[in-house]
């Protein structure tokens, strides 16, 4: 009995090692799987040289983490200055093809309220990035596919031998006048060239400056050409930090990420206020068209009238009461916060529509005179809230901390509209009826 227990251990024990072995293997290779994955007919050398050509999109910065990145430890908008990273792995196909693999690493700045806490972090990508990549791979192969259909075929020269071969004439070599070692040219020699510089006809230096002109001109042709390749013409470039992409035509549209300054944006359409614009790849935006630095070819027709050919905000609207209250609404930031309330009347009762623009720009004079009272009592008061009393009029709520960066630089007028609260919110959007934030 015990020698077949000890037959029993030798049996089974190398069996359940096997078993727990090929476990592990299988999780090794599900863990080496993360990524995306494409077969190719292309062989590996093919592939391997279009991803050399391709290079510079293997790497580069990100507009914004939301899209690009799974859920992370924190909210994905607390993310910026994201980069992202791919890693490409070549195989041989069994059938003779190539299977390329792709991984990307996104890294982004976390910015905590604690600053100790700051500080970039690895994410991990949506296969967003992966997909792309392998379809700019797909493009760059059919395109050498097509080069190659469309170049013929090289000649093959015939391998028979003429009957007659007429005989090559043997090499001549014609001696070299060898120059002194001792460097330099030897004084007669000198002296004759520049008897030949002197002896030249005025007809001779004549063409041959015009030669030099029409050289110097061509050139110049070029060399615009190759700048107006560089650098597209429909391109509009941000002109303050902070300015807000948006995903929509509208004051109060989500925010999609902050642009920086000199921030080149393809420009896809455009109106009277807003620019559509292509942040990377499929992804668009709308940026506040006061924002941005037009191309030359893009006409002024579109923008407002001067200033001074419309009524001042100032002339249309008064303050009529200033009070400190609780806040009358539900907006979370300032929700059962103590504000300063502003009631803003009409100076004309006539009833007419001013629109929103004017509205706004009265808004934007009351906030920037009342800010330092308000940075004065910041202890006591969260915000303000200006009160429109008339049958299209509307409130807007503007927090504390906003205004800050707003008067020290860090948000244009457009990013303070989009940290506001309007309600409701179509009153103060010529762009038409948008959720509040």
């Amino acid at each position: 009995m015990k020698l077949c227990g000890t037959k029993f251990k030798a049996v089974v024990w190398p069996a359940l090692a096997l078993i727990v072995a090929l476990f592990c293997a299988a999780g090794s290779c599900v863990a080496q799987g993360a990524g995306a994955e494409r077969t190719f007919p292309q062989s590996k050398a093919t592939v391997e040289k279009a991803l050399k050509e391709m290079q510079a999109a293997t790497a580069g910065r990100l507009p914004v983490v939301d899209g690009f990145a799974s859920a992370a430890e924190h909210p994905l908008d607390h993310y910026q200055r994201a980069y992202y990273q791919s890693k490409f792995q070549v195989t041989t196909s069994p059938s003779g093809g190539s299977i390329v693999k792709v991984n990307v690493q996104v890294t982004a700045w976390y910015a905590d309220p604690t600053a100790a806490h700051s500080g970039y972090q690895v994410l991990t990508s949506n296969g967003r990035l992966e997909a792309d990549l392998l379809d700019q791979l797909a493009d760059q192969l059919n395109s050498h596919t097509q080069q190659a259909a469309a170049t013929p075929p090289p000649v093959a020269k015939s391998r028979t031998p003429a009957k007659n071969p007429a005989p090559e004439p043997p090499p001549i070599s014609a001696p070299v006048p060898r120059m002194p070692e001792t460097g330099g040219l030897s004084s007669s020699l000198a002296q004759t060239l520049a008897e030949q510089e002197k002896t030249v006809s005025p007809s001779a230096q004549k063409s041959a400056d015009k030669d030099s002109s029409s050289l110097q001109a061509e050139a110049e042709s070029l060399e615009e050409i190759l700048k107006s390749q560089a650098h597209p013409k429909n391109l509009v470039a941000v002109k303050k930090s902070g300015t807000p992409v948006v995903a929509t035509a509208s004051l109060t549209a989500k925010t999609l990420f902050l642009a920086s300054a000199h921030d080149e944006f393809e420009m896809l359409d455009f109106n009277r206020d807003w620019v559509h614009v292509r942040v990377s790849g499929l992804s668009r935006g709308w940026i506040w068209r006061n924002n941005l630095e037009m191309p030359d070819s893009v006409p002024d027709t579109d923008l407002p009238a001067p200033a001074a050919q419309a009524p001042a905000a100032s002339n249309l609207f008064h303050v009529t009461r200033d009070e400190k209250a609780q806040f009358p609404g539900d907006w979370a930031p300032l929700r059962g916060k103590t504000v300063r309330i502003v009631s803003v009347e009409q100076t004309n009762e006539s009833g007419k529509d001013y629109g929103p623009q004017l509205r706004l720009e009265f808004a934007k004079s009351v906030l920037d005179k009342d800010y330092s009272e308000l940075a004065q009592k910041a202890q006591e008061l969260g915000g303000i809230v200006l009160i429109f009393d008339s049958i299209d009029g509307g409130m807007i709520a503007a927090t504390l901390p906003t205004l800050q960066q707003w008067k020290s630089g860090k948000l244009s007028d457009a990013a303070l509209w989009h940290e506001c609260f309007f309600d409701p919110p179509e009153t103060f959007d010529a762009a038409g009826p948008a959720a509040s934030r």
